[in-house]
């Protein structure tokens, strides 16, 4: 059965590529670190979330990547207004989910976005917390297929034909999107093994977890590139960084990695890197809001192996660590403000003024 642009329905729902799609990424040998912002959504009203945007625009920064979080603010929206707010930034849908936004919505935002910004939108799918899944009571214990299916039904209708897919979890029968074809590289959020290895196989890129060691960037694409086998996959990491002498930026690092590496699924992250710390009192100090002993935990050494901090020379060294690793591109994230993106921007681009 036929239904786009060279992919063929299989009996179980997934699909077999005959032809590339349109807005694969090219093969063309790696160039310099690309440099990226974010924004979570938590602490951003608007007036905030505008200096960040007007930081990236004015500091060079590819994109901005506007994360999904349930309960938070909606990445499409803030998305619409970074894009009419700029001349040429990039916006990343990050990690929009499948288990609450149907790949056929997730398909339609971007695709939509791209129609009034041809050219700078890319969708990123991921999924998600399982703590914000839990409150929905939405099951995510197997979340590998279905990822997989949203994949193949986004980019699918990405690619303007009408769709017939009939998975174990999502199904569209013969529809297209309005938009017609848009040219959106579809990403996969993955920290674990096979999320990755079907990021390698399926997505035109990978997004790494924030808090990630250059050894565990390294460990990640190294899946990636066994899923890809010779596909050529871009690979992008949210990176935690601050540029000295910012006391309050480095504070805030410790405790966002404290939240972080508590959670299991880093225990991987800390080993490759070297990284002790006891999980369970870190997990301990963090659930009943103990913030000096959790931030405690968070040594200097722990906070270099995982973040990026120091002068702009330190920053450079740093950032060149995670290329020579294997990302294309860093996206700096859990910024506060504008004024820590440009001066982030700032350090890590030689000359910049």
């Amino acid at each position: 059965m036929y239904g786009f642009n060279g992919l063929r329905a299989k009996s179980d729902g997934l699909l077999e590529k005959d032809n590339p799609v349109p807005h694969a990424i090219s093969s063309a040998p790696r160039g310099a670190l690309c440099l990226s912002i974010s924004s979570d959504g938590r602490d951003d009203p608007p007036g905030m979330f505008g200096t960040k945007v007007a930081a990236g625009e004015a500091g060079g920064a590819s994109q901005i990547w506007l994360a999904n979080h349930l309960f938070q603010r909606d990445p499409v929206a803030r998305a619409s207004h970074a894009l009419g707010a700029t001349a040429r930034l990039r916006a990343a849908l990050m990690a929009v989910n499948p288990f609450t936004v149907h790949p056929v919505q997730a398909a339609m935002g971007a695709a939509t976005l791209d129609e009034f910004y041809p050219g700078r939108v890319t969708l990123c799918l991921g999924s998600g917390s399982p703590g914000d899944l839990d409150t929905l009571g939405i099951p995510t214990a197997k979340p590998l297929k279905p990822m997989r299916e949203a994949l193949e039904i986004t980019r699918a209708l990405l690619s303007g034909e009408k769709v017939c897919y009939a998975g174990e979890t999502f199904r569209v029968q013969d529809r297209s999107l309005a938009t017609g074809q848009r040219r959106v590289p579809i990403f996969l959020a993955a920290s674990r093994p096979r999320m990755l290895e079907v990021a390698g196989a399926h997505a035109d890129g990978v997004l790494i977890s924030g808090g990630s060691s250059v050894e565990f960037v390294r460990w990640c694409i190294d899946h990636v590139r066994r899923g890809a086998a010779g596909r050529t996959v871009r690979t992008s990491g949210l990176v935690y960084a601050a540029v000295d002498p910012d006391r309050a930026a480095v504070a805030r690092l410790r405790r966002l990695l404290a939240m972080l590496l508590r959670h299991p699924h880093h225990r991987t992250n800390m080993d490759v890197a070297g990284t002790r710390v006891d999980q369970e009192s870190l997990r301990a100090a963090v659930t009943r809001g103990d913030w000096p002993a959790a931030e405690a935990l968070m040594t200097d050494d722990i906070v270099k192996r995982h973040a990026v901090v120091g002068g702009a020379d330190e920053v450079r060294a740093r950032l060149a660590e995670y290329h020579a690793a294997g990302l294309d591109e860093v996206v700096f994230a859990a910024t506060r403000d504008g004024d820590t993106i440009a001066a982030l921007l700032k350090a890590a681009q030689p000359g910049r003024t």
